[in-house]
């Protein structure tokens, strides 16, 4: 029962536990004369104290810190015969009772001198009196030096002990690497040996207080290994593994003597075969939050992960913003915009007059200047907020007290109006105010633990909830719903930019009044370079003690949710042919069902261009290829009924339209430099305009806009009026304005509100337009070779494109930033939407399904021998053509699973 009462949480924070004793031991008061009655229990040697654990459950613990012993030594007396002779004496100036009857409760200080002998049951004293005397005199030390002595002699018993192969699972396993590591747990560290094997690895500690004797863990069950900075160091290791027999997932928190130990284990991990992780790139996180398909509190979860922040180390633990800011309501609205804090501001910042008065004490500061002189959070704030479900923790992290019963949470109101007010109170909140999986647990004091009394006499108990809240689960879950709300959805992109993005630090944090103590800051200081173990301390005490900034993730404006309806599609084959075949033996896997397809082959070279147009009751595919000619087929007839050569050079593209007299008119662009206009009803050729001065590659067509606009290798795209008479095209009449670029001109696409256009160059780049005044928005290098097609997302807030590098990115069009790479497998050529999710065709004649919302790729197709140069889509979106340089126009049914 003793080891069960013993944690080394009743030790400092850091403090490490050597080993136990079984011993006697009795007091000697120094008033009065010794004691007769010894008792049982085991005596605890750590790092900075002596902890006697009493046999008898009711009997508190008494723990004896080596800096306020005098005399350590083994008693030689011979006067008394009832003396042992394996007997240790301890005198202190004061000691500390702890757990007295097993109840959680502030230590008591006794502050007399006394003496306590301890008669050893089979350990000899002249074994142990020796590390107890060196420990000892490190405690003498100031505190710097105390802490550098007790490291030495952790590494020196370290080194004389090696792995206990004994408890390898196989005797067969192949030893990768062994290593030195420490075990770290909130406030608590536990050194040992990380061995790593071909099949496990294995952390045994040097003591017997962990759980197992030896974790061992199977290669195969570890999910993830995330690279951590730990007390200010890049010496963490972070693995999460999942048990296979309870599914059951668990963590290890590794910290290292160095980087390079660090570093070497995490290489040697990722080289063993049987590991495989769960990676999900950062970009693809993002797009899945930005539609809609992670939760924010999720993203936010990832993103504080991202930025080493984590639930296992309390200097770094997730942050996350306060949400709500009315807390005195008897109701809740979460459609009422006035209810939410201002998530474009740090919390120091949404009070004026304290900003004003901050900003004062600022304009006086000399440089490094600071607007805040505390932090979001910190330890004590983390434990300020959890001290009802973990009073152990605040009890070790303040030497075995708690807070002054008025300065404790209490109520949620009264913090939310100090963080307004007080000039040094800036936090924010942690992840349990909006996990529903707790039920808020840790707003009730459930171990009823005597916290005392506030000034007006009331007894601290459960933290007071709103009026709004009917009860600790309630509360949670309106937080929850809070934080999942229209409102925070469309904001939640400005508090991260403070918190982890470019607003963190800079010219941009200045103006965004969110400047801390410059010592918080990554990279602030390197402790690795401090030789003055001084100077070290007192770095690392001011740093913990003030708050981490977490690690910048973002450089660049974070991107808007954009949360659109996901709609998931799965396409099948419907054929109308008896040929084809292909050798990816993955496709058997995919969500695609092979059955027949039609299969149309009437161009003499490839297609380039293909697209459908209705006809009432049913739609026809219209396409042009590079051997000038025109194609139109009737998939109700299930076969070509019109060809037509338009130029005797290649045909790029083409877009179609009505006109108010019903007549539809095709507009084709050609390598001749020519816009070719004919008319589909008529058969015949309309007029020919020399657009450009060098090929048209690309057309886009705006129907509510009534226009053209053409693309050319003459590094411009024209806007023209479309036809609508069958007058003479002239060109000044039809031409509206012209859009220079700085390379030949590749793609371009109108967005469907028909707002914006987008262009692509050879060179890689994008060309944002405005379709009010065909102004350019802006301008961004989205590839490092030429673009070979882009499409506006269905929400018409970001811009897909892929290129000859083999990229698929996207393009945020607020921001201009890039929000998600990736790259292909093959050289994407075409890209179409249908519903949400987007077709891609690349340069091996494959068909990839990539679902936008997760940002996942769903199956993927070999329908053609060769590049797919264009898709298309009918008007129900129920079929999809493909046409490629095999010369095949391609057409698919798709099916809704």
């Amino acid at each position: 029962m003793e080891k069960e009462r013993f944690t080394m949480l009743l030790l400092e924070p850091g403090e490490i536990f050597f080993e136990d004793y079984s011993v006697q031991m009795r007091a000697v008061k120094s008033s009065f004369p010794k004691q007769k009655e010894w008792i049982d229990g085991r005596l605890k040697l750590c790092s900075k104290s002596l902890v006697f654990v009493n046999k008898d459950f009711i009997q508190p613990l008494i723990k004896i810190q080596l800096k306020e012993i005098t005399t350590v030594e083994q008693d030689n007396s011979e006067d008394n015969i009832e003396t042992p002779t394996n007997m240790l004496n301890i005198k202190c100036k004061q000691y500390v009772e702890m757990l007295e009857k097993n109840v959680l409760a502030p230590y008591k200080f006794i502050h007399k001198n006394a003496m306590f002998q301890f008669c050893f049951n089979y350990a000899k004293v002249e074994n142990c009196l020796p590390q107890i005397l060196q420990l000892h005199r490190a405690a003498t030390l100031p505190t710097a030096e105390q802490n550098a002595m007790i490291m030495t002699i952790v590494h020196s018993r370290q080194s004389r002990v090696s792995f206990d192969t004994s408890w390898l699972e196989d005797l067969y396993e192949t030893v990768v690497l062994e290593i030195q590591a420490n075990k770290v747990l909130p406030l608590v560290i536990n050194p040992g040996k990380v061995l790593l094997t071909t099949s496990r690895l294995y952390f045994q500690p040097y003591n017997n207080m962990d759980q197992h004797p030896v974790l061992k863990i199977q290669l195969k069950d570890i999910s993830s290994i995330i690279q951590r900075r730990f007390l200010l160091r890049q010496v963490g290791l972070e693995i999460k593994w999942q048990k296979q027999a309870d599914s059951k997932i668990e963590y290890l928190y590794l910290s290292l003597n160095n980087q390079n130990d660090r570093d070497e284990l995490y290489k040697k991990l990722l080289d063993q075969s049987a590991v495989s992780l769960e990676t999900v790139p950062q970009n693809q996180m993002t797009m899945r939050w930005q539609n809609g398909s992670l939760s924010n509190y999720d993203y936010l979860l990832y993103i504080n992960s991202l930025a080493d922040r984590t639930f296992h180390d309390l200097t770094q633990y997730p942050v996350i913003p306060w949400i709500l800011k009315d807390y005195t309501s008897a109701t809740l609205d979460l459609n009422n915009p006035d209810i939410y804090r201002d998530l474009s501001k740090p919390i120091g910042a949404l009070e004026p007059t304290r900003l004003e008065r901050l900003k004062e004490r600022y304009s006086e500061m000399a440089e490094q200047k600071f607007l805040y002189g505390s932090h979001y959070s910190t330890p004590g704030f983390v434990l300020f907020y959890l001290v009802r479900k973990y009073p152990q923790y605040m009890l070790c992290l303040q030497n075995g007290r708690f807070d002054h019963p008025d300065r404790m949470f209490n109520s949620v109101a009264d913090v939310w109006k100090n963080v307004l007010v007080n000039m040094s109170d800036f936090k924010e909140l942690i992840p349990e105010f909006y996990d529903t999986n707790n039920g808020g647990d840790f707003l009730v004091n459930s171990y009823g633990i005597d916290f005392g009394y506030r000034h007006d006499g009331t007894k601290i108990g459960d933290v007071q909830l709103p009026p709004w809240a009917e009860g600790p689960s309630d509360f949670i879950q309106k937080l929850r719903n809070a934080l999942e709300s229209d409102y925070v959805s469309k904001n939640l992109n400005h508090w991260i930019d403070l918190i982890f993005g470019y607003k963190q630090k800079g010219i941009e944090a200045i103006k965004a009044d969110n400047v801390f103590f410059h010592l918080c800051y990554e990279g602030a200081v390197d402790l690795d370079t401090i030789r003055d173990i001084n100077d070290r301390h007192g770095y690392e005490v001011q740093i913990m003690e003030f708050g981490q900034i977490p690690k910048q993730i973002f450089t660049l404006p974070h991107p808007k949710r954009l949360v659109p309806v996901i709609d998931a599609l799965h396409i099948s084959m419907l054929t109308i042919s008896n040929t084809t075949d292909t050798d990816d033996k993955s496709l058997t896997k995919s969500s695609i069902n092979l059955s027949e397809f039609l299969t149309f082959q009437s161009h003499k070279d490839g297609v380039s261009c293909i697209i459908v147009i209705n006809k009432g009751t049913y739609d026809e595919i219209l396409s042009v290829g590079h051997d000038g000619m025109f194609k139109l087929y009737s998939i109700k007839d299930k076969k070509p009924t019109r060809s037509v050569p338009l130029s005797s050079l290649p045909l790029s593209s083409c877009i179609s339209y009505y006109t108010a007299s019903s007549h539809n008119i095709l507009v084709v662009g050609s390598w001749d430099n020519s816009l070719i206009f004919y008319d589909i009803e008529f058969g015949k050729t309309i007029d020919t305009l020399r657009a450009h001065e060098d090929a048209i590659s690309c057309l886009a067509w705006s129907p509510s806009r009534q226009i053209v606009i053409s693309g050319s290798w003459d590094c411009t795209a024209k806007v023209w009026q479309s036809y609508v008479s069958g007058s003479k095209i002239k060109p000044s009449e039809y031409f509206i304005a012209q859009l220079d670029h700085d390379s030949k001109i590749t793609c371009m696409d109108i967005s469907s509100n028909e707002m914006l256009l987008v262009s692509g160059t050879e060179d890689g780049e994008l060309f944002l337009w405005s379709m009010e005044n065909y102004s350019l928005q802006f301008t961004v290098k989205s590839h490092t070779g030429k673009v070979n097609a882009m499409t506006f997302d269905p929400e018409c807030k970001s811009i897909v494109t892929c290129g000859e590098d083999r990229a698929l990115n996207i393009v945020d069009i607020q921001t201009s930033t890039q929000i998600y790479h990736t790259t292909l497998e093959h050289e994407a050529l075409s890209l179409k939407w249908i519903r949400m999710l987007l077709l891609i065709g690349d340069s091996a004649g494959n068909v990839s399904l990539w679902n936008f919302p997760e940002a996942v790729f769903l199956s993927k197709i070999h329908c053609h021998d060769g590049p797919i140069f264009t898709i298309a889509i009918t008007t129900n979106n129920n079929m999809v053509i493909t046409g490629g340089k095999d010369r095949k126009v391609l057409v698919w049914e798709c099916k809704k699973e």
